[in-house]
């Protein structure tokens, strides 16, 4: 199996005996065998750390290092200077836990360090490149630049056979979903109101089955569909990866998925904002239209932003307080919408394992393969439950806060340098999947992903209008006043 055709996130389904063969080995071995735990260990041990650091009045944020905005490329440097020795530590965090995590596991560790370096100081690059202080407006977020740089390098430069041990894709991109569920406490849901989180669901489950039939109906793989479904109705770049994770599709499929997440985020940028005004929406409706919209998180951030600048500037021309547009999109986008990400991994996790699941019968086609209860347990992607626990873990910290108390605190000391791990670790995932894709592999499917995913961006937007103006317009009218 070549490299771009490999499963993401997962390890081919295994066969009987080794099925069996895992059933009998002894439970303990098993925690300590597949990247699947071992990502789990590592991402709670960082969380465990961060919250023993929180507790005690400190924090993992001089480890969590992250670059500061900077508009010049003097001034990038100057800020990494003075964060040298965090950065140093950091690389040697990252080292040892891989290192050790992946001896376990069989591998060489003498081939991963090098590579595992290298990719390190591309990862510094990227993170850079992404803290420039234009990049919001243009949706340069460091992952969607890793992604970009790596495509870039491995379709110009060959690169050394060596430099293949460090690019885990699998092992990054599970590592950093985990520490993603650990920035989405399900408390936020409650502190969000009923409305924005009826109004996430509503738009979650209709873009998400308008994109996968869609999807299936052009002829697509019904795991990539799955991963442009999830693409188009959660929250765009890191939907599409968790959910590549959670069903075992291609790489090159999460990169498709990826790259029109991307595009057309940066083309709602500047639609929604324009059509906000044209329409006298008020700051309110205009940024829940926006984070019911949007694809990514960053670009919504700009475009509801942009919308409460024009409000601030118009001289009341625009209806409702300017931070009522960003207050909107947070809780619709960033709260109601987000959280599905674990809902989504886990139902779908389970569709792919005990449904999806087909072996060739005698004349050629594909029958359904009567799998036991043991059989899901070993091909059910461990790091799904991951996810779910780092979240209910963070639940209950925040559960002893206010929602003012958990931004002012919890935020700034546990979730933000959290937030910044998790950023490290889906750079060393998309700078893995740039490098190790190849265009051609990609030209082939470009054209019925698109129709597909259109498609849910045309219900998205249409959705989103309705449920914003006419549904629950007097809540949203209500934020800010």
């Amino acid at each position: 199996m070549s490299e771009n055709h490999q499963a993401l996130g997962a390890a081919a389904p295994a066969s009987n005996a080794s099925a069996a063969k895992v059933a009998s080995a002894p439970a303990w071995r098993s925690l300590f065998a597949k990247e699947d735990s071992w990502s789990i260990w590592l991402a709670l041990i960082l969380i465990a750390i961060g919250y023993a650091l929180f507790a005690g009045g400190t924090s993992i944020k001089w480890l969590a290092v992250a670059p500061a905005k900077w508009t010049t490329v003097g001034a990038a440097a100057q800020d990494f200077a003075a964060h040298a020795g965090s950065y140093l530590a950091l690389y040697l965090v990252w080292a040892v836990l891989f290192s050790v995590s992946l001896a376990v596991m069989g591998h060489k560790i003498k081939q991963f360090l090098p590579a595992f370096t290298v990719l390190f100081i591309a990862a510094i690059l990227v993170f850079e490149a992404g803290a420039w202080a234009s990049a919001a407006k243009y949706n340069l977020e460091p992952p969607l630049v890793a992604l970009l740089l790596g495509l870039v390098i491995t379709n110009v430069v060959p690169l050394p056979s060596w430099f293949e041990a460090g690019l885990r894709v699998e092992y990054y991109v599970k590592v950093g979903i985990i520490l993603l569920g650990a920035t989405l406490p399900f408390t936020l849901l409650v502190w969000a109101g009923p409305v924005a989180v009826v109004q996430a669901a509503i738009v979650s489950l209709v873009t998400f089955f308008v994109i996968y039939f869609t999807g299936k109906w052009l002829g697509l793989d019904r795991r990539f569909a799955a991963v442009l479904g999830v693409g188009g109705a959660v929250c765009g770049v890191s939907a599409a990866i968790a959910i590549a994770g959670a069903v075992r599709a291609k790489r090159e499929h999460a990169s498709a998925a990826i790259t029109l997440v991307i595009a057309w985020a940066i083309v709602m940028i500047f639609l929604l904002p324009f059509v906000a005004q044209a329409l006298g929406l008020s700051t309110g409706i205009a940024g829940a239209w926006i984070g019911t919209s949007e694809f990514a998180d960053a670009a919504g951030v700009a475009a509801a932003q942009a919308y409460g600048d024009l409000a601030r500037h118009a001289g009341g021309v625009i209806a409702g307080a300017p931070d009522a547009s960003v207050q909107a999109f947070t809780l619709m986008k960033v709260v109601g919408r987000d959280i599905w990400i674990g809902i989504w991994a886990l139902v779908l996790a389970v569709v792919a394992t005990t449904r999806w699941e087909d072996k060739p019968a005698a004349d050629g086609s594909a029958i359904k393969t009567r799998i036991s209860a043991a059989e899901i347990w070993a091909r059910f992607p461990k790091f799904v439950i991951g996810f779910v626990l780092a979240s209910a873990f963070v639940t209950w910290v925040a559960s002893h806060y206010s929602l003012a108390d958990y931004r002012r605190e919890v935020v700034p000391g546990l979730v933000g340098p959290i937030t910044a791990l998790r950023t490290w670790a889906f750079i060393f995932c998309f700078l893995s999947i740039g490098l190790s894709t190849r265009i051609r592999g990609l030209s082939g499917t470009s054209f019925k992903p698109f129709l597909a995913f259109t498609a849910g961006v045309v219900v998205n937007v249409l959705i989103g209008y309705w449920l914003s103006v006419h549904v629950f317009a007097a809540y949203w009218n209500g934020l800010g006043s």
